[in-house]
């Protein structure tokens, strides 16, 4: 598995999408992933749909037109693995992945995200550890992201990350009961998308709070 501390490019989006490559790549094309119901050929196939195909990609966010968008997908997943994998390796020069600002902030998360979910959902698996940068990186997307994640949740949250800082995000009003999410920057990020099993963090506040905010549909 991908180790990033060795890496000094600042372009975090381009390392996570190479560390996604080369663990599908190692895994295979059947192997589980944490998004339920997909293999690892099922989420490579998700990516190049979310980034090669227009007609189709706005229906991973939009549910009238989800029907066309798992059609399209079905279809990009019977291709060759090898090729699927090749496609997200090496995304086209007309896709936002070619502009460096953009890429850095659509892809980072997206990308080391999605390695996590092939990652953590084997057998066996390790947390891996993160280049300072690639931490910084996730912790600066994890301050906004956080706020958009939990806009309906209705009370205050607290995002904590020891050596990064701290970031308000929730509903609730001042002097209201606090919930305090508490982990490394990459661990946030799988919390704050959807991944709140799979995410090594501690969670403190009041106990309804706290059970709610385990269970809540974060990022959509």
């Amino acid at each position: 598995m991908s180790d990033d501390r060795s890496t000094g490019t600042g372009n975090w989006a381009r390392v996570q999408r190479a560390a996604y490559c080369d663990t599908v790549a190692a895994l295979g094309p059947d192997q589980p992933t944490l998004c339920a119901g997909w293999t690892t050929r099922d989420l490579t196939a998700h990516l190049i749909v979310r980034e090669r195909r227009l007609d189709a990609a706005p229906g991973i966010l939009l549910r009238p037109l989800a029907g066309h968008t798992a059609a399209v997908q079905a279809s990009v997943a019977r291709r060759p693995f090898d090729d699927l994998v090749a496609q997200v390796r090496n995304p086209p020069l007309w896709t936002l992945a070619a502009i460096g600002p953009l890429d850095r902030m659509i892809n980072t998360v997206e990308f080391f995200v999605h390695t996590e979910d092939v990652r953590r959902a084997q057998a066996q698996w390790e947390p891996r550890p993160l280049a300072p940068g690639l931490a910084a990186a996730l912790w600066t997307r994890m301050r906004s992201q956080g706020r958009f994640a939990l806009r309906r949740f209705p009370a205050r949250v607290l995002l904590d990350s020891p050596g990064y800082g701290q970031a308000p995000a929730g509903t609730g009003a001042p002097g209201t009961a606090e919930v305090r999410i508490s982990g490394d920057p990459g661990e946030l990020a799988l919390f704050l998308t959807g991944r709140q099993d799979a995410a090594q963090v501690d969670v403190s506040g009041p106990e309804e709070l706290v059970a709610r905010l385990r269970g809540a549909r974060l990022g959509l």
